[in-house]
């Protein structure tokens, strides 16, 4: 009999204003080199946000406002179990040249349809592509 958890994470849509347009941060993930959105384990002392703020520095060496919105949540079925994915919008008010894992992921700005069209779990591309609607 195979066991399965079921198990919370929480993550953020980095995003910035350049000339007029939102850009939005995407990292690689560890194995696959995905793009992805940065994300993590809740820790049980932070709230889901200040979880995925958290993430956010160490995975991709950002520092976002407090401002939030929750974009969503997501069920991603994984070899051991379901995770249970809650996402919220995190404006950049500075980016990092060192961070935990700055040796091991790559970090690139892309417009929205870009980020949209780079993340495989088709639910993140929709929050993606609802961002400018949400945090207007």
């Amino acid at each position: 009999m195979k066991l399965e958890f079921n198990f919370d994470q929480s993550g953020v849509i980095p995003y910035r204003f350049n000339k007029g347009t939102i850009e939005v941060l995407l990292i690689t993930s560890l194995k696959r080199k995905k793009w992805i959105i940065p994300k993590g384990y809740i820790e049980f002392n932070l709230s889901p946000f200040e979880s995925a703020k958290k993430e956010a520095y160490e995975e991709a060496g950002i520092i976002g406002s407090n401002e939030t919105v929750e974009l969503g949540a997501v069920k991603i079925i994984k070899g051991i179990g379901n995770c249970y994915l809650k996402v919220y919008s995190m404006e950049v008010v500075k980016l990092l040249d060192d961070y935990p894992e700055k040796e091991l992921r790559k970090r690139k700005w892309m417009a929205i349809k870009d980020a949209a069209d780079s993340i495989s779990i088709a639910e993140v591309a929709v929050m993606i592509e609802k961002l400018p609607q949400k945090i207007k």
